[in-house]
C-alpha cells in the first residue's frame, strides 16, 4: 500500500525511514527528484526488495530499516511458541541480511536484535512479549542513529570554515541515514550556525545518488551546492575549488581501508594528487574490526542494465559486456582522517580504530 508524503515534509528532507503506529514506511529514493512517494512495509519480502532495489539505501538507513524489517516479517509469528518464534527469528534476520553484501551495518542490527531477544529470552513468558521488547530495541538502534549522525556533524565542525570549497560523492546525506547524514552532517551543521560552504556533488554513475539525492536535499536545506558530474572532479579540483572532501562509508576494515560508493577511490587518488585532504565519515556501526583489510570486504556486483541505461534510456547496446561493482575500496595510506562519533580518529589506524571501537558492536 503505497502512502501520500508526509504533509510536513515541505522544506525539508523526508525521512528515509518511519516507524509509526507499529508499521514500517520507506521513502523511496528510486523515484527521487522527481516525485516523493512513501511506500508502507507489509511484509518481510517487500522489505528485501526495498533494500536491494536500493528504495532505502545508505549504510546507517540500511541497518534501520532491517532492524525494523524483521519486526515486519515476525509480527504475524507473535502466537508461536517462544522457541518457534527465535527460530523463526533468526531465519528472518538471515533472509533480510542476504539482500545487500556491503555495508556492514544490515548485518550489525540484525544480529544486535537477534542479540536481544536471546537476553531477554529468559525474562518474558511469551513471543509477544519478547516481539515488543524487540520494537524497544529496534527504536534505540534508530534513536541512536540520529545521535550519531549529531555527534559526527559536531567533531566535523572542527574542519570547516567560512568559504570553504567541499567535494563529496554519493550520497551519506540525510536519506542515507535517520537525520543530518554522515558526511553532510558537518555541511548542515555548519549552515545553520552561519558558515557559509561551497559544496560540490558527484553525480555518482551509474545511479546518480549524488545528482538524484544530495544535491536534492542539500539544495532543498538552503546550502549552497553545484552539481559536478564524475569525470568533472579533476578539473574542478586542479582550479583550486576544492579544499576538503568528505565521503562516507559501508565499511571500515580493522586497518583503516574503507568501502564506500563505486568512484571514491578514484576521488581519493585525485585528492592525493592535489594535496587536499580525504575524509571518510564513520558512524560507530560501519566498523568492523573482525576483518583485517579492504581485501576482505566483499564487493557487491549489480546487474548490468544499470550500466547500460541511464535516467530509462539505453546509452549502451545490447549485449554489451558489463562490470558493475556498486563500491571500492579506498586504501586506508589516502585517508587523512575518519570523522566519528567519537571525535576524528588519525593514522595510525589500526590503532585508533581499535583502542576507539574494540567494544563489541552490540553493546556499543
Amino acid at each position: 500500500m503505497k502512502l501520500a508524503p508526509d504533509t510536513a515534509m515541505t522544506k525539508s528532507t523526508p525521512l528515509s525511514v518511519r516507524w509509526a503506529d507499529g508499521e514500517l514506511i520507506l521513502l523511496d529514493q528510486t523515484r527521487l527528484p522527481g516525485e516523493i512517494l512513501e511506500e508502507r512495509q507489509d511484509s518481510i519480502e517487500q522489505v528485501w526488495e526495498a533494500i536491494k532495489q536500493l528504495k532505502v539505501r545508505g549504510a546507517p538507513a540500511i541497518g534501520v530499516a532491517a532492524a525494523y524489517g524483521l519486526l515486519v516479517g515476525m509480527k504475524p509469528w507473535r502466537d508461536l511458541p517462544l522457541s518457534d518464534f527465535m527460530a523463526k527469528l533468526a531465519a528472518s534476520a538471515a533472509y533480510l541480511n542476504s539482500s545487500r553484501p556491503t555495508a556492514v551495518n544490515l548485518g550489525w542490527a540484525l544480529q544486535r536484535m537477534l542479540d536481544a531477544a536471546a537476553r531477554q529470552r529468559g525474562q518474558v513468558g511469551s513471543a509477544v512479549q519478547l516481539y515488543d521488547l524487540l520494537v524497544l530495541e529496534a527504536v534505540r538502534i534508530h534513536d541512536e542513529d540520529k545521535a550519531i549522525c549529531r555527534a559526527i556533524g559536531e567533531h566535523g565542525l572542527a574542519l570547516m570554515h567560512a568559504g570553504m570549497g567541499v567535494l563529496t560523492h554519493c550520497n551519506a546525506g540525510a536519506l542515507a541515514t535517520s537525520e543530518l547524514g554522515t558526511a553532510t552532517a558537518p555541511m548542515y551543521l555548519a549552515h545553520e550556525r552561519g558558515i557559509g560552504l561551497r559544496i560540490y556533488a558527484d553525480e555518482t554513475r551509474p545511479l546518480l545518488q549524488g545528482a538524484r539525492l544530495t544535491t536534492w536535499e542539500l539544495q532543498r536545506a538552503g546550502l549552497d551546492v553545484t552539481l559536478i558530474c564524475d569525470n568533472m572532479a579533476a578539473y574542478v579540483m586542479s582550479q583550486g575549488l576544492i579544499d576538503i572532501c568528505i565521503v562516507g562509508c559501508d565499511r571500515v576494515a580493522a586497518n583503516g581501508d574503507a568501502a564506500n560508493k563505486i568512484g571514491t577511490l578514484g576521488v581519493a587518488i585525485l585528492a592525493r594528487h592535489f594535496n587536499i585532504p580525504f575524509y571518510v565519515a564513520c558512524p560507530s556501526s560501519t566498523v568492523d574490526l573482525d576483518t583485517p583489510d579492504g581485501s576482505g570486504i566483499v564487493i557487491e556486483e549489480r546487474q548490468a542494465d544499470e550500466v547500460l541505461s541511464c535516467g530509462g534510456h539505453r546509452t549502451g547496446p545490447e549485449g554489451a559486456k558489463v562490470r558493475n561493482p556498486a563500491f571500492d575500496v579506498t586504501p586506508q595510506a589516502l585517508i587523512a582522517g575518519f570523522i566519528t562519533d567519537m571525535g576524528i580518529l588519525r593514522p595510525p589506524y589500526a590503532d585508533t580504530l581499535a583502542r576507539h571501537f574494540s567494544v563489541p558492536r552490540a553493546d556499543r
